[in-house]
């Protein structure tokens, strides 16, 4: 009996008006992940638009070729909202009849805008393992609807069966499906020259947990996975990284957990297994929580062939990080595990957002001063971004500091939208640019080991520089 078709899509991000630069080529995960759970049952295509650039019209002769039964579309942010919507009308163009389904964190984070759209039929709002296997079911097989986790029309009228619940036992997903996707495209390649990219080809991406219990006033971490952590196990983890060196032969790895060690003695368990179970290899967290790491960890993650660490101080002025920002940095503490991780031999990056609602220029200034002050091999300088459901919106809100022509759906990451009492925009971008570039390139030491960093000549890396001061000059706002 032949199977019926589910496509699901990741859209060409370049068709939204905003810069999708701040994107990387990043494996569909979480696609490659629902296909698993579908594919015993159904014929599951993926097209990663994106990564292959599709245009138009390339897109829609993609879709007329595999001629789906039903296809299932995911959006990340508002920001790259319209490349979305825009994927949904081409789609309905092509093949009017058939359902088109919203998922994703934009679909979670602003739902009501998402329905809005007749193009969309179906809504998922938040994690799809349940709720968007389960529509695929009703569409497709004849099942009820699922109880919780959708938005759609009936009879003109918008049903809102709430958002999806938190699923508790992350072991029970299989591997994903890989095998659906040029896994080498990805896996060999990182568009885009960072700190924190790939230590070596060819490499993967892992998800350990859902999660995190901080709760910055930054993150929208409440609305898309919750504040309760949500871990895999250690040999779940251990398990898919045996599965991926032995079957693409992988070299590196990129931990994307929104903090890897929330859970110490499982941090412990997964690095010790990695040296047990001969799965030394050069990794990287994106997200290190500073005040989760001591001596004894860090030693071990060394030991299990870390190389690159990046860590979140935020601020350099108490008063920003308990009342606004929210999280436990000891300053002394921070200082002693960046310099013990240094000691041996592993890189470190720092990230720091100035130009939050009430912060003053001499907070400012302290942050920058602090940051100079930690001496990591990298610094990162960001601008306050307020995004939907995070106590920094609501801190906008309050203060009246959202910028004068503020919109959620064009949100910038090379400039600032929020407006202080004591600074601007345009002072928060030419600031965070120019210190940047002092502190990360003051001395040839610096520049030589930023370069081996990001694997890039010295040369390379001062076109970098050079397209990031001007890029700064193009987003100061008159």
């Amino acid at each position: 009996m032949k199977k019926s078709k589910v496509c699901l899509i990741v859209p060409n991000y370049n068709w939204a008006a905003n810069d999708s630069r701040i994107l990387w080529h990043i494996i569909p995960y979480n696609l490659c992940l629902l296909a698993a759970i579908l594919e015993p049952d159904y014929d599951v295509v993926i097209i990663d638009a994106y990564a292959e650039n599709l245009t138009e019209n390339q897109f829609k002769e993609k879709i007329l070729q595999i001629n789906p039964d039903v296809v299932g579309l995911t959006v990340l942010m508002d920001q790259f909202a319209a490349a979305g919507h825009k994927s949904a009308s081409v789609l309905k163009k092509a093949l009017p009849e058939i359902p088109v389904i919203l998922g994703g964190v934009y679909a979670t984070v602003n739902p009501d805008r998402a329905i809005a759209d007749e193009n969309f039929d179906y809504i998922v709002c938040g994690e799809g393992e349940i709720a968007f296997t389960g529509l695929i079911k009703h569409l497709l097989s004849d099942f009820p609807i699922p109880e919780k986790g959708i938005l759609y029309r009936k009879n003109g009228t918008v049903i809102d069966t709430g958002r999806a619940d938190f699923i508790q036992n992350l072991d029970d997903f299989p591997l994903p499906a890989y095998h659906l996707i040029d896994y080498a495209k990805y896996a060999h390649s990182a568009p885009r020259k960072s700190v924190d990219g790939p230590r070596a080809f060819p490499f993967a991406r892992i998800i350990t947990s859902r999660g995190c219990p901080i709760n910055c006033c930054f993150c929208q971490v409440k609305k898309i996975m919750g504040l309760k952590f949500r871990p895999r196990s250690a040999n779940s983890v251990l398990d898919e990284i045996m599965w991926l060196k032995e079957t693409y032969g992988i070299k590196s790895l990129i931990f994307d957990d929104d903090n890897l060690f929330t859970d110490r003695q499982r941090g412990i368990d997964i690095l010790q297994g990695m040296i047990d179970r001969d799965l030394v290899m050069p990794w990287t967290s994106i997200a290190t929580a500073v005040f989760k790491l001591d001596e004894e960890l860090i030693d071990l993650i060394h030991r299990s062939g870390c190389e690159f660490m990046s860590i979140s101080i935020e601020s350099g002025t108490k008063r920003v990080i308990k009342e606004i920002i929210g999280k436990p940095i000891n300053y002394d503490h921070a200082k002693k595990m960046v310099n013990l991780a240094r000691s041996k031999g592993i890189y470190i990056s720092a990230a720091f957002i100035v130009g939050f609602p009430t912060e003053t220029w001499d907070e400012i200034r302290a942050t920058i001063s602090f940051a100079e002050e930690l001496n990591t091999d990298y610094t990162k300088l960001f601008s306050a971004v307020p995004l939907r459901h995070t106590k920094l919106w609501d801190l906008c809100v309050e203060h009246n500091s959202f910028k004068k022509d503020f919109s959620p759906e064009n949100l910038s990451w090379h400039s600032g939208q929020i407006e202080g009492d004591e600074f601007t925009i345009n002072d928060l971008t030419i600031l965070r640019t120019y210190e940047w570039d002092r502190i990360n390139f003051k001395t040839p030491e610096k520049i030589k080991r930023t370069a081996a960093m990001m694997k890039v000549t010295e040369e390379e890396l001062l076109k970098i520089r050079r397209n990031t001061l001007l890029s700064a000059h193009a987003n100061i706002q008159n």
